[in-house]
């Protein structure tokens, strides 16, 4: 039975009316206060007039987690904003995104008065505390409706915005429809239940942080914030908090692997493990698995404009390791009711490898700015498809694998270079844990950089790595090694960091700007 967002809450709230829907450090929320207080801010926003579109300026906190849900309840589209964001590019996306109505928390008020100017009025809903020169919207002690406001699958749930690897972010409009095709498929595969206690390390305006949420929630399981001091030892953090689903990025990984948090059965208590958002290396995949052994390790494959995810492979040891590639677990098969098509750089269909072309349910209605959508949406025999710009491969059972990012391929003095060939090089040379490659310019054209974590290895010991993928004319001219990756807000790896450290003639400056450690 597909589900709205809100109908997931609402299976949820049936399940465990006085469980805990969210629990952040001392603070618990059940699922009828949630709703309760859901009922009485959304009645509050109707009120007011019924915004079409209510922004959430706000970090983890309970007053995100009901905002967000009363946005809905509201038959809104809601707008997840973080307050650590840069001002301008926060107001851009209010702009954009036509919010003139926000529900904020301690510190998206603080940020708030940088954030508005004259050309963007605003209202805040009250939730309590001060708004400042901000006008209110008052929330009554009792709720002004009983149910939420039905919406239509073709009606849209969130606008997210794209990390920005261009530079750019862009605003993506995604459906209640494109959602509950996902959660249904994840609903038939999972057996999720009121025990479970599903970790949060994303923030609520990425993609995967609507996956926790809602997975819990229709699920009546609760969500469990996981602050970044949880790091220094997670299987005490997980043990402490009963937590038994586990949701992040790769980079997680090797975070707890540095603070000795990977030993055999150290994550004993999970049932289900994800990750998202970059490559899941295979030794990765092992190392989780080892200390969660009984644990289901997936991982999950997709971009923003297609709904969270739209494909996953279940990791199983050699056979993972013997359908991936560059030493990358796959990407696994794309979901039901979703065509794929694989195309060549000339435009061509190809049964074995191109870029990925999807369409189907999931994907989103496109962009704020029409103007982004050349190149990136097409519409080719009858059908709408969203292109990936990720190089994929086919093996003959359907599982897909990730080969690299089509504008990772470059070419050096006439050679064409796969940035994930030489990271994955690297990364086989003793004592190094990962490997970045980037490129920068020179003058005698373009040349490569490697970033690499782990124990300092020799020069040569790493040439001599890439030297079995590359011809010595195109060998990187830096290796620099990193106490540990730039992250972005999304806890990825930052690849914009460092292709600026890159440009830099030494790494000295950029090392203390970036955290990181020079080897």
């Amino acid at each position: 039975m597909s589900l709205t967002l809100t109908e997931r809450f609402l299976r949820g709230l049936e399940l465990s009316p006085g469980r805990p829907a969210v629990r952040i450090g001392a603070d618990v929320v059940s699922y009828r206060q949630t709703h309760d207080m859901a009922l009485r801010w959304a009645g509050a926003l109707l009120e007011d007039g019924s915004p079409s579109v209510v922004g959430v300026l706000a970090s983890k906190s309970l007053t995100s987690y009901v905002g967000l849900l009363a946005a809905l309840y509201a038959g809104a589209t809601v707008v997840p904003l973080h307050p650590d964001f840069p001002a301008a590019l926060t107001r851009r996306m209010l702009k954009l995104t036509g919010v003139g109505t926000l529900i904020v928390d301690e510190r998206g008020m603080a940020a708030l008065p940088e954030i508005a100017d004259r050309e963007t009025p605003l209202r805040v809903l009250g939730t309590g505390g001060s708004t400042g020169r901000f006008p209110v919207i008052p929330v009554s002690s009792e709720p002004k409706i009983s149910t939420p406001i039905e919406v239509a699958p073709s009606d849209q749930a969130y606008v997210l915005f794209t990390s920005g690897s261009s530079g750019v972010p862009k605003g993506v409009s995604l459906s209640h429809g494109g959602f509950s095709h996902y959660f249904d498929l994840l609903d038939q595969r999972c057996d999720f239940g009121p025990d479970d206690v599903f970790s949060q390390t994303f923030d609520l305006n990425f993609d995967c942080g609507i996956h926790d949420v809602f997975a819990a929630w229709g699920a009546g399981a609760t969500v469990q914030p996981v602050p970044p001091s949880a790091y220094r030892d997670l299987p005490g953090f997980l043990a402490e908090h009963g937590v038994t689903v586990w949701y992040s990025t790769p980079s997680a990984i090797w975070l707890a692997r540095e603070m000795g948090g990977l030993e055999k059965g150290a994550l004993d208590g999970l049932r289900w493990s994800f990750f998202a958002g970059e490559a899941l290396h295979c030794q990765d995949a092992a190392d989780w698995q080892a200390a969660a052994s009984g644990s289901k390790v997936e991982n999950i494959y997709g971009p923003t404009e297609l709904t969270v995810g739209i494909s996953w492979h279940r990791w199983q040891g050699e056979e993972s390791e013997r359908l991936g590639a560059n030493g990358t677990v796959p990407i696994g098969k794309v979901h039901v009711d979703h065509d794929f098509r694989l195309m060549t750089e000339q435009g061509e269909r190809c049964d074995t490898e191109g870029e990925l072309w999807i369409a189907g349910p999931q994907m989103a209605t496109g962009y704020l700015d029409p103007a982004d959508e050349v190149g990136r949406f097409v519409d080719l025999d009858g059908r709408r498809w969203y292109r990936t710009g990720d190089r994929v491969r086919a093996n003959p059972d359907g599982e897909l694998t990730y080969v690299g990012r089509m504008d990772s391929q470059v070419k050096v003095h006439g050679w064409r270079v796969e940035l994930a060939e030489v990271d994955h090089a690297v990364r086989e040379c003793q004592g190094v844990t990962d490997a970045v490659t980037v490129t920068r310019r020179a003058a005698h054209g373009t040349e490569l950089v490697v970033f690499y974590i782990g124990d300092e290895v020799p020069e040569p010991t790493l040439t001599a790595g890439v030297r079995a993928v590359l011809p010595d004319s195109v060998l990187p001219r830096r290796y620099v090694r990193l106490a540990n990756f730039p992250l972005n807000s999304n806890r990825k790896v930052d690849r914009l960091a460092l292709r600026e450290w890159a440009k830099e003639p030494s790494g000295t400056s950029k090392a203390a700007v970036l955290g990181v450690a020079k080897g």
